[in-house]
């Protein structure tokens, strides 16, 4: 297994990481198994927010005790100093911790920098002077704000999305990070789901020096990626030609369900409306022609282009022609004229 090094920081760890945010939806004490059967398999560096509801409380009972044996990341959706400090408070208080690693600028819209008028990256400075955390993160969603995130040379890492269905200009990003000697936490490494295929995921970003945060929810999920401890994934010839027909058919405009679109004005479920076409496609279950779906999907219908859900899309998608589309494209699947 690769050792990444996470820019100038002295935080290594093998390219094989855990991303906490699915363990909200799991009861505490089957998270704390998930999170100690990861550590015990040879993950060592974990991701949480505190955005993600009671993530940060279950990994500070799952490494209560053992806190210099792992790396803890996590995040601040705040948009001022008093907003921020509150939140750093709760996140260590939560993690049973006095520092976290990695404390980072959540799903950011600008880069914050000293003396733009916020107050934010003085109030991360004096958080590292005091000792609360050890370095300086930022995660962002958009491309242009984390090529001056870069750019800037404030941060010590960056957090964004990155899978085998990223453009040129992802990988630029990647390059650039790595010439600037930042770290890159890679999030989105399934793409919110679409992509299903671990070797492919595992082998794609072996190329890159960049740390995979994988969104783990189940045992057999953890132990999928586990099982890349004793089985040396690269990059091979097979794989290259699988990722290549992958990138055919999803390239181009596509939803990753991350859910900042969300509420919807007429309460359509957008995170899983606006990519039924491929979830169907490539996770096929008969729950997706239940009752339940079919009158969830009938809500498009009901879309009066209010255009809230592209103000907040990370990704600037044209949302309400992207659900049009999946509405008629799962009445195809239902009328029998497509076969999935």
């Amino acid at each position: 297994m690769k050792t990444i090094r996470l820019g100038k920081t002295q935080i290594e760890s093998p390219q094989n990481a855990f991303g906490a945010l699915p363990i909200q939806r799991v009861p505490m004490e089957e998270a704390v198994r998930i999170l100690r059967a990861a550590y015990d398999g040879g993950m060592i560096f974990f991701d949480t927010a505190r955005a993600y509801s009671d993530s940060e409380e279950k990994l500070g009972v799952a490494f209560d005790g053992m806190r210099d044996k792992v790396f803890i990341s996590s995040k601040t959706m705040a948009t001022t100093p008093e907003k921020f400090w509150e939140d750093l408070d709760t996140t260590l208080e939560k993690l049973r911790t006095d520092y976290v690693d990695i404390y980072q600028f959540h799903c950011v819209k600008q880069c914050y920098k000293p003396g733009d008028g916020t107050g934010m990256y003085e109030a991360m400075v004096k958080a590292k002077e005091q000792g609360k955390i050890r370095h300086i993160g930022i995660t962002a969603h958009k491309i242009g704000v984390a090529e001056e995130i870069v750019a800037s040379g404030l941060y010590e890492t960056l957090q964004f999305p990155f899978s085998y269905l990223a453009s040129d200009r992802d990988i630029a990003l990647v390059r650039s990070c790595e010439a600037a000697g930042m770290g890159y936490i890679a999030m989105k490494g399934l793409s919110g789901g679409l992509l299903n295929n671990a070797e492919a995921c595992m082998g794609f970003m072996s190329q890159y020096e960049v740390l995979p945060i994988w969104g783990i929810q189940r045992m057999e999920e953890l132990e999928q990626w586990l099982g890349f401890f004793t089985k040396e994934i690269s990059y091979t010839d097979e794989i290259r030609s699988f990722v290549e027909r992958d990138r055919k058919e999803l390239m181009g405009e596509f939803c990753r369900g991350c859910g900042y679109c969300s509420p919807c004005t007429v309460g359509i479920v957008i995170n899983q409306c606006a990519r039924m076409s491929q979830m169907i496609r490539r996770a096929p279950s008969q729950a997706w022609l239940t009752d339940y779906w079919k009158n969830e999907m009938a809500r498009i219908d009901e879309c009066i282009d209010c255009g809230m859900c592209k103000t907040r899309c990370p990704y600037e998608l044209d949302i309400p022609t992207l659900l049009r589309k999946n509405l008629a494209d799962y009445r195809e699947i239902l009328a029998g004229r497509v076969k999935v």
